[in-house]
Order: C-alpha cells, then structure tokens, then sequence
C-alpha cells in the first residue's frame, strides 16, 4: 500500500498540471462585451475600454502560444474592463440627462412665477 501511494500522488499531480482547454468561449463573451460597450457610445478615450482592447490582443497572442491559462485570465480581465467601461458610459449619460432635467424644471419654475 505504501508503495502504491506516490503513484497515486504522482498521477494526481500530472493531472493537475494538465493544460487548460481553450478559451475560445471567454475570448468571445469578452468581444461581445467590447462590441457592446462601443455600441453605448465608449471611444478609446475611456481608459478601461482601451485596456481592455489590450488585454485582448494579449489574451489572443497567448492563445496562440498555447498558454491557455494566461490567455483565459487575461480575457476576463478585458472582459471586466469593458464592461466598466460600458458603465462609465452609462454613468455619463445619465448624468447629462438628470442636468438637463434639472435645467427644464427650473426653467418650468420660472414660467411659473412669472404667471403667478
């Protein structure tokens, strides 16, 4: 039994150390994402949507070296960013809408106590 035991180990251990599959689905879930943050209005001058473009391209190029497992966390990372991005832009734009609301109920303000 003693003698079985680092066979065991050992081919725990190969499997372990095992390459990662592909991340063919994280690389065009994170896409997706870059596609739908430029959709909403993101440009390059958001910082989290160029860094993430960069992942990207870093996460492709390890694909394409077999290192699954860098490619994998560096598309999740792009992912992330992108999708920060997508709320920056959301932020943004909800912010000039409630400014513009404010500016029209003031203005309905003073048309008010005008009549008044």
């Amino acid at each position: 039994m003693n003698k079985l035991l680092p066979s065991v180990f050992l081919a725990l251990l190969l499997s372990a150390c095992a390459s990662d599959p592909a991340p063919s689905e994280q690389l065009r879930l994170t896409a997706a994402a870059l596609q739908q943050a430029r959709a909403i209005g993101a440009t390059d001058e958001i910082a989290e949507l160029a860094l993430a473009e960069a992942k990207l391209s870093e996460a492709r190029l390890a694909m394409a070296e077999g290192d699954h497992r860098q490619a994998r966390l560096l598309a999740e990372q792009a992912e992330l960013d992108a999708r920060l991005a997508e709320a920056r832009v959301l932020s943004q734009k909800s912010s000039a809408q409630l400014a513009e609301l404010r500016r029209s109920i003031e203005r309905v303000r003073e048309k008010l106590g005008k009549v008044q």
